[in-house]
């Protein structure tokens, strides 16, 4: 497995938490370690490692500086909003800086995780929370259980022989705690309280609990449970207390690895989209080695939206969370103001599952995001090779949607797509964009007459008098009139089949005109 790099380290916990300052040797850096300075004892030799400058006020690190380099670190961290960024560069150290009020130990334990993140092939990475759930079971003496804020169950113990009651049973069939009034009560008790809390059964039958929130740098991770039957140890309070500042490296370890296997994920997306990646490596990577295709979701530029950089990112946050629930770990990427997703296509008939995910992200995007959102799907491909032809046509096909249209496959634009392409390959070749369309488009112009729309009403109605003058709306003898008039002052050889595909090829293309215009 790599190690972990600054520029890894900085796509987890990098923005609000540690800002960089400076990183004269570049990003790609290994870390190996985050290290509390001890002002009392002699600098160790931990080559990579970052070292917090506890004690160490952010304007006086100059020498702290270059001990690090000297012991082969990587960078040092201080608290504050500046520090030495000239001593940084001219030792060749990396210089983060944590907010004025961080704690030290609070730093440490989300520098730790983070380092300790690798990306993840698969599933959750929380795997050792059912460990740490069996231990604070074995300890306390009741059977235990992990969840996260949103009150769903990432792990449970599973020693033998302790009690349970129904609702333990129907979290776990669920991996989500039953709602209820009485459970928003607790809690909210539950997260009011810095220390373990009792809290009394809810139903006739069920058991009591002894629960404790998770935190990390103030923010609250999940919570901790245990079944409490009246013969929980001692000192289960404290046993608890310290399963839940496990439970918070835990968990800060296993997003640190989510959002480090999503950056790698999103980065190997976008040199598929590209081009630029081994489509067999990707695949094994990703998961995906046959048939897919690209969707893209982007805000309709019609609408103005206040920071759209900021709405851009919250709508990948969107597409993100709707894919991963439908094909779990999945390759979403933010390009150029598109957010770009990898649907797996094996086995897909019609297309019916990849529109229906389009149409529920554009309805849930409008509505978080308060701003229309438009989705296209490219050609399905046969495999990660074919990504940017499929991405080509999901570019496409974003050019014809609207506010009448607000999904679309380029199957079921594919005419309009066809057209809109063949605009692009003639613009530009005078020998593609000569002839008499220019003249009819330049009569109409001058004389305020209809010539242009009139000849595009009759190709698309199959050269037949009635159906154009109905797509006109007027008498056929007036449409009949208009022609004639066009073939007389403009020189257009109606007669002439090859001509007259000519014509209306231009005049819909290069014209922009429709039957329907």
């Amino acid at each position: 497995m790599d190690a972990c790099t600054l520029g890894d380290l900085l796509d987890v916990v990098g923005g609000s938490s540690v800002r960089l300052l400076t990183a004269p040797a570049g990003l790609s850096v290994p870390v190996t370690e985050a290290v509390l300075h001890d002002p009392h004892a002699p600098l160790p030799r931990v080559p990579g490692a970052l070292l917090l400058a506890v004690g160490v006020r952010a304007d006086a690190a100059g020498p702290l500086l270059r001990a690090a380099a000297e012991a082969g670190m990587s960078g040092v961290v201080v608290r504050g909003a500046d520090g030495p960024v000239t001593e940084a560069q001219t030792h060749g150290v990396a210089l983060l800086a944590v907010a004025e009020d961080t704690a030290w130990h609070q730093a440490h334990l989300l520098l730790a995780a983070a380092i300790g993140a690798r990306p993840v092939p698969s599933g959750s990475g929380l795997g050792d929370l059912f460990a740490l759930s069996d231990a604070i079971a074995a300890a306390t003496g009741g059977a235990t259980a992990v969840e996260d804020p949103r009150q769903r169950i990432l792990a449970y113990s599973t020693v033998p022989g302790q009690p349970v009651d129904e609702d333990r049973r129907q979290g776990i069939l669920g991996l989500q705690v039953p709602p209820s009034a009485e459970n928003t009560e607790q809690y909210r008790v539950l997260f009011g309280a810095e220390r373990p809390v009792r809290l009394p059964a809810l139903r006739p039958g069920d058991l009591p609990r002894l629960a404790v929130a998770v935190r990390a740098g103030g923010e609250t991770l999940g919570s901790v449970w245990v079944i409490d039957d009246g013969s929980l140890a001692p000192d289960a309070e404290e046993t608890l207390l310290q399963g839940a500042s496990t439970a918070a490296l835990l968990l800060l370890r296993a997003r640190a690895a989510q959002e480090l296997a999503r950056h790698h994920s999103g980065d190997l997306l976008r040199r598929l989209l590209d081009g630029t990646a081994d489509p067999a490596a990707a695949g094994h990577r990703l998961g995906l080695e046959s048939a897919v295709r690209v969707a893209a979701f982007v805000l309709d530029s019609a609408v103005s939206v206040p920071d759209a950089e900021r709405t851009a990112l919250r709508l990948l946050d969107v597409v993100r969370l709707q894919c991963e629930a439908r094909y779990g770990r999945h390759a979403c990427v933010l390009a150029d103001g598109v957010v770009y997703a990898l649907l797996p296509a094996a086995g897909e008939r019609g297309g019916a599952r990849h529109r229906q995910l389009a149409e529920d992200i554009v309805r849930r995007a409008g509505q978080a995001l308060r701003a229309p959102v438009r989705a296209a799907l490219g050609e399905v491909v046969p495999d990660l090779g074919g990504v940017p032809d499929s991405r080509a046509d999901a570019d496409l096909v974003l050019r014809l949607l609207g506010p009448g249209l607000p999904v679309a496959s380029v199957d079921e634009v594919r005419a309009r797509a066809t057209l809109l392409r063949l605009s692009e390959v003639m613009d530009g070749q005078r020998e593609l964009t000569a002839g008499a369309w220019r003249r009819v488009q330049a009569y109409d112009a001058e004389n305020g007459t209809e010539y242009a729309r009139t000849l595009v009403c009759w190709f698309d109605a199959g050269c037949d008098m009635a159906g154009a003058a109905r797509l006109l709306s007027v008498h056929p003898n007036t449409c009949r009139y208009r022609l004639r008039q066009a073939q007389q002052q403009l020189g257009i050889d109606l007669d002439d089949p090859d001509e007259r595909l000519v014509l209306w090829l231009q005049l819909r293309t290069l014209g922009g005109l429709t039957g329907a215009g």
